[in-house]
């Protein structure tokens, strides 16, 4: 049994996670529009590609949906606060930028944070930069995959764009460039001094892609996001390691 595109199992169990009473909270702040984006939030209805506002420091900004599986990203990011970063921010570094969703949150923290971001699907592509229009000057975009080690590989794209990824078995694949990540962070810190945030969201890669960071590259980053549980600590030498739901954050240590 299903409402909207949730099981019923995971309706009984929300009101038991903290994070889910902040999300919205959350909402209330952020969306204008709070009541038609519960209601669209909630039931997986209402008409698409649709124009959503959100709040920011820097003011409202209008995020374009093309989905329901996107609004359940911006409500993630903007309001579940999955990717939390304060106005100090300055340097991001991220990984699966899907539509540009996180990187919009990133870029209107304050308005000198700069975002190098890679993602491989065209289609996601296309609609990220046209939703970073108003940023182009703050960020620089990849097309690639990033994982533990460089070559081309199989990708499997969907419908919605969000869920695809390396060797997700979709029913549809493309060929696409993948990074090493060693060498990405090497190809950031040329332009940045520091990453105040790595965020790594590829759908399945992420622990080896963190596994696989070099102890002198990860010195030099302040906070991880992964969308993964580990089972065992990552690089406990720098970081301390946090699980909120299903983001694991790896925070340098003092």
């Amino acid at each position: 049994m299903a409402i909207g595109n949730r099981s019923f199992r995971k309706i009984l169990a929300a009101p038991f996670q903290r994070r889910h009473y902040v999300a919205l909270i959350n909402m209330m702040r952020v969306y204008p529009a709070f009541f038609d984006n519960l209601w669209r939030y909630f039931t997986a209805r209402g008409d698409y590609p649709h124009t959503l506002t959100v709040r920011t420091p820097c003011g409202p900004i209008p995020i374009t949906l093309y989905s329901h599986h996107d609004l359940l990203t911006v409500n993630e990011i903007f309001c579940r606060e999955d990717y939390a970063a304060d106005e100090q921010l300055e340097y991001v570094l991220d990984l699966g930028s899907n539509i540009g969703i996180s990187a919009t949150y990133f870029l209107t923290r304050n308005t000198r944070s700069q975002c190098i971001l890679y993602e491989p699907d065209p289609r996601n592509v296309a609609r990220l930069e046209q939703a970073l229009q108003p940023w182009r000057s703050r960020y620089t975009l990849v097309q690639a995959a990033v994982a533990a080690q460089a070559g081309e590989f199989d990708f499997g794209v969907e419908s919605s764009g969000r869920y695809g990824g390396l060797g997700v078995v979709t029913g549809q694949s493309i060929r696409v460039r993948c990074d090493e990540i060693n060498a990405v962070i090497e190809h950031a810190l040329r332009s940045f001094p520091r990453i105040d945030i790595l965020k790594i969201d590829t759908e399945g890669v992420e622990i080896e892609t963190v596994e696989a960071i070099r102890p002198d590259l990860a010195a030099r980053i302040r906070c991880i996001y992964i969308e993964a549980a580990p089972q065992a600590r990552l690089h406990p030498q720098r970081f301390e390691q946090y699980q909120y739901g299903t983001v694991c954050q790896l925070r340098a240590r003092p």
